[in-house]
């Protein structure tokens, strides 16, 4: 037996107590860790080269073997073989490579310092990819984000379509108003607070794609005197408005300019205003980025914990309103989205490659699954520079609204919904 399978064994013989793993090392060794037949999941290892990258640091170079076809998934699905990891290693907090790990939190504020060139970057990395790509898995209404699941059988569309009005309600939304919405993705939301009330809604965006789609969509539904789209900074913006949204755009800021961020929000915030920033959180202490998220998927990124995210606001002389904490609604949302993504894995690939599919199975399987596992939530944080700027009881929200599509009750009206989408 090779040392670095002795040390493979070692470690996973440490570890698996909850579930079944069998792997196949690249001596062809065959060994079996934890104990049960039930979600059996089995793995080859392809080469002693991606077994000593793997132990080196498994965080990173995991998700880059599954991509590259270094580890071979033999038996069960992937979700099965990355939740097994979750609740035996991931889940416990156990140190799985204790030198890379420390490095990240020690380098974390240079992996996150975004200018305004390297933010460019950043989104096209991600969001200028195609939109054909997010029109395989998303709703008709292209909503990239946490959507607000209210009964077990809510479908991914009504869910979406509820998230956008639980936020239009939190923005206490009046007739006339002028509003801003930073991070506007496809311009869904900024459409569909035009729709429910009499406002103005201007969305900035750093992606082309998005941009262009936004604007097609606007002009499509009749709303583009009320609705306007640009390719903006948000740091550049000088006007002054009466409400300000920000969904799914805040974990691109970066920890090192939080308090830029929200000093904008309250340079830009009338004084009667309110602003709801929609975010992913973490749940437990500050940590660092995963490697493989930071490296293929979200450069630049970060999911902050309240602890980061409220002195910052604190200093900025904003008030907090109401923190809502949406804990297994991305689980559900993302999981809807993996299977959407399944089905269609065959134009994926036609779109991109092989390797693609693998990189994005594996991105919406651990985004589950660290929503399923407790280690992230969603942060609805509703702000002002007055105590009065929204109602001071929640009751607001569940109730039935002239201005609004459809109530937050525990069943949905479908014809309703649908007619609204129309």
């Amino acid at each position: 037996m090779g040392l670095l399978s002795a040390i493979a064994k070692n470690r996973l013989r440490r570890s698996i107590d909850c579930g079944r793993l069998d792997v196949i090392f690249p001596n062809g060794e065959y060994s079996r860790f934890g104990c049960g037949d039930d979600n059996v999941t089995q793995i080859r290892i392809a080469s002693k080269l991606w077994l000593r990258r793997i132990l080196l640091d498994p965080e990173l170079q995991f998700g880059e073997a599954y991509m590259e076809g270094g580890v071979i998934l033999e038996v069960g699905d992937l979700y099965d073989l990355l939740d097994l990891f979750w609740r035996n290693i991931l889940g416990s907090r156990q140190s799985t490579a204790a030198i890379p790990t420390f490095f990240r939190k020690a380098f974390r504020a240079f992996a996150q310092f975004n200018p305004k060139s390297r933010s460019i970057r950043n989104v096209s990395h991600h969001y200028d990819i195609g939109n054909d790509l997010y029109r395989l898995f998303l709703d008709d209404d292209m909503q990239y984000s946490c959507a607000y699941f209210v009964a077990p059988e809510t479908t991914l569309e009504e869910a979406q379509l509820l998230k956008k009005d639980h936020i239009a309600r939190k923005l206490c939304l009046q007739s006339g108003d002028q509003i801003l919405d930073i991070g506007c993705g496809w311009g869904g939301l900024a459409l569909h607070l035009a729709e429910v009330e009499a406002v103005h809604v201007h969305g900035v965006t750093l992606s082309h794609e998005q941009l262009s789609l936004a604007r097609e969509r606007a002009e499509a539904q009749g709303l583009g005197h009320r609705v306007s789209f640009e390719l903006h900074d948000y740091r550049t913006l000088t006007k002054s408005y009466d409400r300000i949204v920000s969904v799914g755009m805040f974990e691109h800021v970066g920890l090192p300019h939080y308090k830029e961020y929200f000093e904008k929000i309250a340079a830009r915030l009338n004084k009667n205003g309110t602003a709801l920033i929609h975010t992913i959180g973490r749940a437990s202490t500050p940590g660092a980025t995963n490697p493989w998220i930071a490296r293929h998927i979200f450069p630049g990124g970060y999911i902050p914990s309240l602890s980061e995210i409220l002195p910052a606001i604190e200093k900025a002389g904003l008030m907090v309103l109401d923190v809502e904490v949406l804990r297994l609604h991305y689980a559900e949302t993302l999981k809807l989205w993996r299977e959407r993504f399944l089905e269609r894995s065959n134009e994926a690939t036609s779109l991109y490659d092989e390797r693609f599919v693998r990189m994005w199975d594996f991105y919406l399987v651990c985004s589950e699954l660290s929503f399923r596992h407790g280690v992230h939530n969603v942060f609805q944080i509703q702000l002002a520079k007055r105590q009065d700027a929204a109602p001071v009881t929640r009751d607001y929200l569940y109730q039935s609204s002239p201005t609004s599509p459809q109530s937050l009750l525990p069943h949905i009206d479908k014809k309703a919904a649908a007619d609204v989408q129309t």
